[in-house]
């Protein structure tokens, strides 16, 4: 039997849970937010079963981490395992290159990968999304410019973007 290893790591805007499958990250997700479905989707498509350790790769996660919390960090370097389809990959694949410190909006979004009436099929992807800060769905907003629709909940996408925001003016 294959095994994800998770831990816990304490952000200082709610706990996430991190996932090594393999040596690669499947799982940064926000862990204190109910009804998400994306643990059981990993195990389901990796056809294992989770176990709580620590290793060389979730070291790495939590020293970059830590690097972006302590505003030393403006993007990661970390061997990624995305699990989803390829709308949500390419989705996915557009949220890595939005500018630390900037937003976007899902309309905007769509618009990017090529596909301009797909804004809820994008804000979907984004709640699939499994590397949360990693893959920067925090900086996705509402066209009204509101922040809505975060796994870690707006309170946590305010701090993160705030903590952007603060960085990128010091």
């Amino acid at each position: 039997m294959t095994f994800i290893v998770t831990h816990k790591y304490h952000s200082p805007c709610g706990i996430l849970t991190i996932g090594d499958y393999n040596g690669k990250l499947c799982l940064c997700d926000w862990t204190e937010i109910p009804q998400r479905y994306i643990i059981q989707r990993i195990s389901n498509s990796l056809s294992c079963k989770y176990t709580i350790g620590i290793t060389p790769l979730i070291s790495s996660v939590i020293s970059q981490l830590d690097e972006y919390f302590e505003g030393k960090r403006i993007s990661f370097n970390l061997p990624l395992l995305l699990i989803g389809t390829n709308f949500q990959h390419k989705v996915w694949n557009e949220l890595m290159n939005i500018p630390y410190g900037t937003t976007t909006s899902y309309s905007q979004l769509a618009h990017k990968i090529g596909n301009p009436n797909a804004s809820r099929a994008v804000a979907n992807a984004c709640h699939a999304n499994a590397m949360s800060i990693i893959i920067p769905c925090h900086r996705v907003i509402g066209t009204n410019g509101e922040l809505c629709g975060y796994a870690g909940g707006v309170s946590s996408k305010k701090h993160l973007l705030s903590l952007e925001t603060i960085r990128l003016n010091s």
